[in-house]
């Protein structure tokens, strides 16, 4: 990944709703969610859901889908895995240093949440 584009998801991820966005698409997996769902699971009004996605598929973290009338939200797995990467290639001086990172697993765990905000 070049630095321009860790840029640009890092600083699309660097707000609070985007980052609550981000979270829940990742939550939902491959099969992703409808803007009326991240909406209502957010409380996030249309139009601020509307700005958000567009800035986090402006950096390539999110993509979108048509199944029929609707509009799928998906994560995209590869890039935030590739910027994973790009800012850990250098970790202990390429020493093999900690076991690879798994997922954490907290059954309590609630989707995000994000305060409603307009921008």
């Amino acid at each position: 990944m070049e630095s321009n584009l860790a840029v640009s998801a890092l600083a699309a991820l660097a707000h609070e709703g985007r980052l609550a966005i981000y979270r829940l698409l990742v939550v939902a997996g491959p099969d992703g969610l409808t803007v009326g769902d991240i909406g209502d699971k957010l409380k996030m009004p249309g139009a601020t859901l509307s700005f958000h996605l567009s800035q986090l598929k402006h950096a390539g973290l999110v993509a979108a889908r048509r199944d029929g009338r609707r509009l799928i939200q998906t994560a995209d797995f590869a890039r935030i895995n590739g910027l994973v990467a790009y800012l850990t290639e250098n970790c202990c001086g390429g020493q093999a240093c900690a076991p690879v990172c798994k997922p954490a697993t907290n059954k309590n765990r609630r989707a995000p949440k994000a305060k409603a905000s307009n921008g």
